[in-house]
């Protein structure tokens, strides 16, 4: 039986545009942008808003693996078959900056939560850290020995998960770029990996049909689903941190509450393989993509008290998980409490000061990545002129030795 306040997720629209297997999906930070890649080789930007049209995004020389929007929203990465990275402008010249990083598939890339740099995956068996600012290269990590699906920062940047078919998901020390774990005990391959929003335990989608938690403080098992009947291809943690959503080849969408430790809901939307799952920023609603070209967006519903515990975690409670006691240890790193603090001293109009003040403050940051973006691409150009000046100069130099010979 659903509690109190609960209700069933419902399928809220469809997008249709791919030509093939939709790849991966990811919302914009004010939940009105989705994008999705597929194995078309596009890059599709979705309004959330009805009658407003599709941004098709063409570059890529091969199937995009994997797409994510910045923190801020303005820019979205996209990692290639072509073994490059693509930074884009979701607008509609959709613009964008392009650089070689890796020497095979790039099948993860993702943005720190600062926004600042990008970890990229790929199966040329490294892990990749760069700038977002210039596309720098900073470091790899190559301890891996086969394919890397996917690598994630955890929330606070310090640390780097990855997942390969070597059957070894991996912890780093960014700082040290040293290995501080493996977890080999899966039986097949990590699909998809990421870091609750607690950051104290990830969660790993197999091919073995299983997804693990992991306490990475205690590098223990936490908890092991075996709820679908095959590969699980991805999933995607709610903001709350109780609710996890997994996606199947068997072409069910799941819901697990952690808390509980069970399964809530499974949902039939796709014609084949589920093959990625991601929720909004505020979690109220999430995406998904299949194999038969589909990107489908749900209502949540189920978790309606999580806007108003969002609200009151702004105004002073702490979420990071550290200040519960006497959890059970099932839930250690999972169990938030849904905190309702009521600051009295604080009036209404000061609230709204503030939150106008902090949209203000977003909005120039963005405006700042466009720039930066912008003079990225100027540069790329410059480059590219620069290099035909010169072939032509080469070229004049050739023919006046030919002349004079």
């Amino acid at each position: 039986m659903a509690a109190l306040g609960m209700e069933d997720p419902s399928l809220e629209r469809h997008f249709k545009g791919h030509r093939d297997a939709v790849t991966s999906v990811d919302f914009s930070l004010n939940k009105k942008q989705l994008a999705s890649g597929s194995m078309d080789s596009c890059l599709m930007i979705w309004s959330m808003k009805p009658q407003m049209r599709a941004y098709r995004f063409v570059g890529h020389k091969d199937a995009v693996m994997c797409v994510q929007f910045s923190p801020s929203g303005h820019l979205v990465a996209s990692g290639s078959r072509d073994k490059t990275v693509r930074l884009w402008i979701p607008s509609l010249k959709g613009e964008s900056t392009v650089f070689k990083a890796h020497t095979a598939t790039v099948r993860s890339v993702n943005f720190s939560s600062d926004g600042q740099s990008i970890v990229t995956a790929s199966d040329d068996k490294t892990v990749k850290v760069w700038t977002v600012h210039r596309q720098k290269f900073l470091f790899s990590l190559s301890q891996h020995i086969n394919w890397v699906r996917c690598a994630r920062f955890s929330p606070d940047g310090r640390l780097i998960v990855s997942s390969s078919d070597d059957k070894t998901v991996k912890l780093w020390d960014k700082t040290s770029r040293e290995c501080i774990h493996s977890f080999c005990e899966h039986a097949g391959f990590v699909n998809h990996v990421d870091f609750h929003p607690s950051g104290t335990c990830i969660a790993a989608a197999g091919t073995d049909s299983t997804v693990k938690l992991w306490d990475v403080r205690m590098n223990r098992l936490l908890q092991h689903y075996q709820v679908h009947s095959s590969v699980v291809n991805s999933l995607s943690f709610h903001p709350s941190g109780n609710y996890l959503v997994t996606a199947s080849n068997d072409s069910t969408l799941k819901i697990l509450d952690l808390l509980e430790g069970r399964l809530l809901y499974t949902l039939h939307g796709h014609q084949g393989p589920a093959t990625c799952v991601a929720f909004s920023r505020s979690g109220d609603l999430f995406a998904s993509g299949g194999s038969d070209e589909q990107v489908m967006v749900w209502k949540t519903n189920f978790d309606a008290d999580y806007g108003d515990a969002l609200k009151t975690q702004k105004s002073g409670s702490t979420v990071d998980g550290s200040h519960h006691t006497g959890q059970s240890e099932m839930d250690s790193g999972i169990h938030h409490k849904k905190t309702k603090t009521q600051d009295s001293g604080r009036n209404h109009e000061q609230q709204e000061v503030e939150a106008s003040l902090a949209n203000t403050l977003e909005h120039i940051m963005g405006q700042l990545d466009v720039l930066t973006q912008t003079v990225s691409i100027l540069e790329q150009r410059l480059t590219l002129t620069e290099d035909k000046l010169k072939e032509c100069l080469e070229n004049q130099q050739k023919i006046i030795q030919n002349k004079t010979n």
